[in-house]
């Protein structure tokens, strides 16, 4: 199994992103032509992407086609975390990156549920709608943004525009794209708790028409707060870009991330013991144990995990005249995630009574003395392949004097998973207050004897409209359909062959749509009301996810949603400043509730009220700010006959209420200095609201530094005050704990 002497040999990584920068300015002189080559021409370009100004916190457009009209005229909510928000927040991680985005919160992994980004978007679920360039991303994941430009969420039901699962919003990642200059660029960062990290951004320009981009990451470190949690990560991102500037654009793209870290299960709740056993009496309030924020469970000598993706991506443009514009997308992907981790959890025998507990029976017993808790071994491998081809024909015709601006498109994809973990022996337990991971671990580990592969079969149709009445009043509106086809086979090894031991199938076809009506009292504003509506396909997550085919749901409805948005967009301040606020309502009227202990039915209903204020953009030239805030009433209003106790209940995983701001202010031309300001609510774990993490308030600062116009120094201190915080809850068991203060300390260049 896994050493943790193992490398990626990130030393020599380190090295040459070293070296690159210091050839950089070298390269940025290298102007003259060799004798007999002429120079190429230098063509004027937008360096950044559509709709966002250099530099900015504000985006005046989506970045996927499907959105036809500018953010301003789009009856949805919106918000874009762009470049210059990544760069100030020093955000490497998707999660990082979605802080800053009130309303979003992160549930937790665990072994069927897979570790990896697990976001929760207006109350539901989104493990399965996070995107790539507007397609989907499968697998269960934990993504860097290294290749990453900017982060697109879209809030409220979204299918008609990413297909099935998106009941609560979605998530696009927008990757790095080649332009016609050449440059270098990266950083070099350094840290507290042993960070390092290190990227090169080179960019060049091949022809008139054509160019490359290549970014690399390296990074290790220690997670600030927690005792024997490391990580370390590369990654290499090669794009080709052909015909830049002309009708017909082909892109090619490679992408490969590989991470090597030691997982971090947190800590238990504070109320192991089920009501009304002997035991509920050493019970607490459901949140976190009381211990120390850098108690470490797990066991370096046997936990670890490791992932790695690797994708390819062809994309091919053509403009058919002025108007028309039609793009095929193909992109294939292998990933993979594999760990065991230690789960400190509450029905693995956590021990808080004054004698001594056995779990276990047989040869599996384990005798947990008072005082300590049991290591229950979580586990999974995970192999996973993903094809989409996504094609759309785009463009604006008019009408009898009516403008229109469409999106025709087709999608067709197909994913494999094949899951099977590991069988591990027992541990030695871990001391409560004091644990200690590096503990010898003597047990056997071996291949687990069951696995599952499930493959998943969708193709879609859509076609959203823009259409503008005249000058004040504009109709959005879009169609989706989709067909599913998802079928599982649970298996057991017998020698070298796989034996199927049943097979699953979930097969629906359902038809999505939004209406959106946008009235624009003055050129900077919009007031708008949208309805729409989303399904969630049992199955959705492949095998992958927490939605897994079962035959408790394999011949269930695709669950329905429907959601109702009145908002107003404002661009103010000459439109430096986007302000936003939206009034929503969704509801699930069919939802996927037991109706007894081997049974589910479409019986279930859920509801989520609320509203959200958002702002980016400059206040000033020199003053940028970003944020908002998110009220949510999220209950469960009919949570089946199994579990009606719990009818009225806050949905896990959910925020009631939830802030962010993000600042920065240029003191001089040479000096930026900033901060932020976030604030989450209590959120619970489970659906019967008696586990949950505390409410808390999180501050960073940060100050950049021009050294010159190519080199500046910046500093980030995330969780300035070290606030012993929590950021996932699980429905049982633990709580993740949040890390602590981290002072970096990043010098980045461009050439």
């Amino acid at each position: 199994m896994k050493a943790r002497n193992e490398s990626f040999r990130l030393n020599s990584l380190f090295v040459a992103i070293c070296g690159a920068m210091l050839v950089a300015p070298v390269m940025a002189q290298t102007t003259t032509p060799s004798p007999g080559v002429s120079a190429l021409p230098t063509i004027p370009v937008e360096a950044s992407p559509e709709g966002v100004a250099e530099g900015s916190f504000k985006a005046d457009r989506a970045a996927s086609t499907k959105y036809v009209a500018p953010l301003l005229d789009t009856p949805k909510t919106v918000s874009v975390i762009t470049q210059e928000m990544i760069k100030e927040t020093n955000a490497t991680s998707l999660q990082e990156v979605l802080r800053g985005t009130p309303g979003i919160t992160f549930g937790m992994g665990e072994g069927g549920t897979p570790e990896g980004d697990h976001p929760f978007i207006r109350g539901f679920d989104s493990i399965n709608n996070v995107l790539i360039d507007g397609v989907r991303d499968p697998s269960s994941q934990s993504r860097d943004m290294f290749n990453v430009e900017r982060v697109d969420v879209t809030k409220g039901a979204d299918s008609v525009y990413n297909g099935g699962g998106a009941v609560g919003g979605s998530i696009n990642l927008v990757q790095k794209a080649p332009t016609l200059e050449n440059s270098i660029g990266g950083s070099l960062g350094l840290g507290t708790d042993k960070y390092k990290r290190a990227t090169v951004d080179l960019n060049r320009q091949l022809g008139e028409t054509s160019a490359f981009r290549l970014n690399l990451l390296g990074a290790k470190g220690d997670v600030a707060g927690r005792n024997g949690v490391d990580y370390e990560h590369l990654g290499v991102a090669p794009t080709l870009a052909l015909g830049i500037g002309t009708p017909t654009r082909v892109t090619v793209g490679y992408y490969h991330y590989q991470t090597d870290d030691m997982p971090d299960y947190g800590i238990p709740y504070n109320n192991p013991f089920a009501a009304g056993t002997a035991n509920a009496r050493f019970n607490g309030d459901g949140g976190p144990l009381g211990v120390n924020r850098d108690n470490f469970y797990g066991l370096k000598g046997r936990d670890f995990r490791k992932t790695q993706v690797d994708s390819g991506t062809l994309k091919v443009e053509h403009d058919i005249n002025d108007r028309f514009t039609f793009s095929n997308t193909t992109r294939y992907t292998e990933s993979s995630n594999d760990y065991i981790a230690s789960n400190p959890g509450d029905s693995s025998g956590l021990n808080i009574t004054n004698a001594p507990i056995t779990i276990g029976t047989g040869a599996a017993a384990v005798l947990v003395p008072s005082g300590f808790l049991n290591r229950n071994a979580k586990s999974r491998n995970s192999e996973s392949q993903g094809f989409i081809n996504a094609t759309q024909l785009r463009g604006t015709v008019n009408t009898g004097g009516l403008k229109h601006s469409l999106a025709v498109g087709f999608e067709y994809a197909k994913d494999k998973v094949n899951s099977r973990g590991y069988t591990v022996g027992a541990a030695p337990v871990a001391n409560i207050l004091n644990p200690n991971p590096n503990d010898a671990y003597t047990g056997t580990i071996t291949r687990a004897t069951a696995g599952t592969r499930t493959e998943a079969e969708t193709k879609s149709v859509y076609i959203f409209d823009s259409l503008e009445l005249n000058p004040q009043w504009s109709i959005n509106a879009g169609l989706r359909y989709d067909n599913y086809d998802t079928h599982a086979s649970p298996y057991s090894t017998v020698g070298a062959a796989l034996a199927p031991t049943a097979f699953l199938r979930s097969k629906n076809d359902f038809l999505n749509y939004q209406a959106g009506v946008v009235y624009k009292p003055a050129a900077n504003g919009s007031i708008y009301v949208n309805y729409a509506t989303a399904s969630n396909q049992p199955g959705i997550s492949v095998g992958d996810g927490t939605d897994s085919l079962a035959l408790t749901n394999q011949d269930l409805d695709a669950e329905r949603v429907k959601s109702l948005e009145l908002g107003t967009k404002w661009d103010v301040l000459d439109r430096r400043l986007s302000l936003t606020g939206a009034i929503f309502h969704i509801e699930k009227t069919n939802a996927k509730v037991a109706t007894s202990a081997t049974t589910m039915a479409n019986v279930g209903e859920q509801r989520v009220n609320g509203f959200e204020l958002g702002f980016a953009g400059n206040i000033s030239p020199a003053w940028k700010v970003y944020g908002g805030y998110v009220y949510q009433d999220a209950k469960l209003a009919n949570a089946g006959p199994v579990n009606a106790a719990f009818n009225g209940n806050q949905f896990p995983n959910t925020a009631e209420n939830s802030a962010s701001l993000w600042t920065s202010y240029k003191l001089i031309p040479q000096l930026t200095l900033g901060g932020g300001l976030f604030y989450v609510d209590k959120v619970w774990g489970n659906t019967a609201n008696t586990k949950y993490t505390p409410s808390y308030v999180r501050l960073d600062a940060y100050a950049d530094y021009e050294i010159n116009k190519n080199v500046s120094l910046q500093l980030n201190v995330q969780n300035l005050t070290d606030k012993r915080y929590f950021d996932r809850a699980f429905t049982t068991h633990m709580v993740s704990v949040a890390p602590g203060r981290q002072v970096i300390l990043t010098a980045n260049f461009k050439y």
